[in-house]
């Protein structure tokens, strides 16, 4: 029996390198890992889950090379396992829970996502949406210069066919029609429109933005990453905290980030930034910060209630994930993986009793495929407990940075001005790098990666993150006019951040203290931009975007 990855696009290119084929009953491309210690099976007692002689060792595996580095840094794209291997999918796999309980122990109604109604304060008072006002304004709505082959991150050829199985899994035909690799018949062509939304995501990858301002594409994700059923669990290498890679039934993967405190618990004050806490919900709500910002540079994600027991320790091969389940005293399932910081005993993750909510971003198309350069953010923090970087001390450091490249030509000095407003808006003090898809060279967006350390403090304004902005007194004429805009009382941003955060399934996702911090915040960013045009002139501060140029980002 060939296993086929499910979903492969016509590229010059492969963008999934195909499975491992494994003979029926061979070994010779099957797991070399052991089977789970009878010890270590002891103490679940009833919710062991009942499994055939084929399924009672840790499964055969088929190579599917696509983790991705979500940490900016370039050696920590592996999981604890680097070849990360998937079984075959749709054996008697769990239907993912659609409702979660509340807390009377009822299920909740369906939770619409992006593209669906939304309920709450989400409306004026004549019945429209804030967001989709939003969307109709002419700020939203300018088109992209026509793409080039050099600015779409894959090219389609068009003389490969797909087809599905019956079976769920899908093969390879040369243009002649002829079966590459496949043992069942084909069923019926399948169009571009027929693949997975995480394909089409990737295909739809280009110099100007990660994703459509108004794509169908986005939405359908969105709805995949807490919808599909999970087949494969391992931890995250490289990082400071635990991280798990998680592959769904349709060979999509996503980067996991469990629920660690509560929405009201704030960052102690003497907690130094780097040991702080990764917040779930902050990688949920900077995607949606991100969006109302018309950045589009933070990778779609969505925010899932996960059983511990049936899609993690049941479907994970990773074993050092495996031995730190245990059940706690109040008889909840926990785990604490391996990493840095927080993996242990005192700080494990329990479920209620075994529900644990969780951040899922979506992949990046294969680092093999579509490389990204990894570059030092110029205002990175000394990440030490007494030493300050050059540029808490020198007020003129922007001068420096200014006359270095790749900051001296084209937008990359504005794309740093667009991260840092980015960042101020939610408290994110944690960017010491950042991502750009080598393709594309300098001139392309910067990749808004790893947002979890935002949205720690509401009570404080982190002013040092807007740094960059006060020293070198620059930015983009559209990021500066949407800022205007969501300042607005008809916009408001904390409005439209609410009605946008109500379509996930974990809302609320922020209280509304913090919202209401973004709206203070925000004025402070127009307060730093209206001393730096007052010194130096609106000319010299905000700067022109130039249609077709492709060494702007926008019109």
């Amino acid at each position: 029996m060939v296993f086929l990855v499910a979903c492969t696009m016509h590229i010059m290119i492969d963008l999934l390198p195909k499975l491992e084929k494994r003979a029926d009953g061979g070994d010779g491309g099957g797991c070399q890992c052991a089977h789970h210690p009878a010890g270590e099976s002891q103490g679940w007692g009833k919710q062991q889950r009942t499994r055939s002689a084929a399924e009672a060792g840790w499964p055969n595996k088929h190579t599917l090379r696509i983790l991705q580095d979500f940490s900016n840094e370039p050696s920590s794209n592996l999981t604890s396992h680097s070849l990360e291997k998937i079984t075959a999918a749709g054996d008697g796999a769990d239907t993912v829970a659609r409702t979660r309980p509340s807390a009377s122990g009822k299920a909740e109604d369906h939770k619409p996502l992006m593209g669906e109604a939304s309920g709450g304060r989400t409306v004026h008072a004549h019945g429209v949406s804030r967001l989709s006002t939003l969307f109709e304004h002419p700020l939203y709505k300018v088109d992209l210069p026509p793409l080039t082959d050099d600015d779409t991150l894959f090219n389609v050829n068009t003389d490969m066919r797909f087809y599905p199985r019956a079976t769920g899994n899908q093969g390879w035909h040369n243009e002649d029609g002829n079966q590459e690799e496949d043992e069942f018949p084909p069923t019926g062509e399948v169009t571009a429109e027929s693949y997975p939304n995480w394909l089409r995501f990737h295909i739809g990858i280009n110099r100007y933005e990660l994703y459509g301002r108004h794509s169908h594409v986005l939405d359908a994700l969105l709805k995949d990453l807490v919808t599909q059923s999970i087949t494969s669990v391992a931890m995250k290498s490289g990082g400071t905290q635990l991280k798990l890679i998680m592959t769904f039934q349709n060979y999509g993967q996503a980067l996991f980030k469990p629920m660690k405190q509560t929405r009201e618990q704030q960052t102690p004050p003497d907690f130094f930034y780097f040991s702080d806490f990764e917040r779930h919900n902050a990688e949920v709500a900077a995607f949606h910060l991100d969006r109302i910002l018309d950045f589009r540079r933070v990778p779609p994600v969505a925010g899932r209630l996960v059983n511990m027991t049936r899609e993690i320790r049941d479907v994970t091969r990773d074993k050092k994930l495996w031995r730190t389940f245990f059940i706690s005293p109040a008889n909840n399932v926990c785990f604490y993986g391996e990493c840095s910081y927080y993996c242990s005993t005192e700080h494990a993750l329990c479920g209620k009793p075994d529900q644990i909510e969780g951040s899922l971003a979506a992949f990046l198309p294969d680092l093999n495929l579509a490389k990204r350069k990894t570059w030092r953010n110029p205002w990175r923090r000394s990440y030490h407990k007494r030493k300050k970087a050059e540029w808490e001390v020198d007020p003129d450091y922007c001068d420096e940075v200014k006359q270095t490249p790749p900051y001296d030509r084209g937008t990359r000095l504005l794309d740093i001005m667009d991260m840092t407003i980015f960042d101020f808006l939610m408290g994110n003090m944690d960017r010491h790098h950042y991502e750009t898809f080598e393709k594309f060279g300098n001139d392309t967006f910067i990749i808004h990666l790893d947002n979890g350390r935002g949205f720690g403090k509401h009570s404080h304004d982190e002013l040092s993150i807007l740094v960059p902005l006060s020293q070198c007194c620059r930015v983009r004429k559209s990021t500066y006019q949407r800022l205007q805009l969501l300042a607005k009382e008809e916009h408001q941003l904390s409005s439209l951040m609410e009605e946008s955060l109500l379509r996930d399934r974990l809302s609320p996702v922020l209280i509304q203290p913090h919202l209401q911090a973004m709206d203070r915040r925000l004025r402070l960013v127009l307060q730093v931009l209206a001393g730096c045009i007052d010194k130096e002139g609106s000319v010299n501060v905000v700067e022109e975007d130039l249609v077709g140029d492709t060494a702007t980002r926008r019109s």
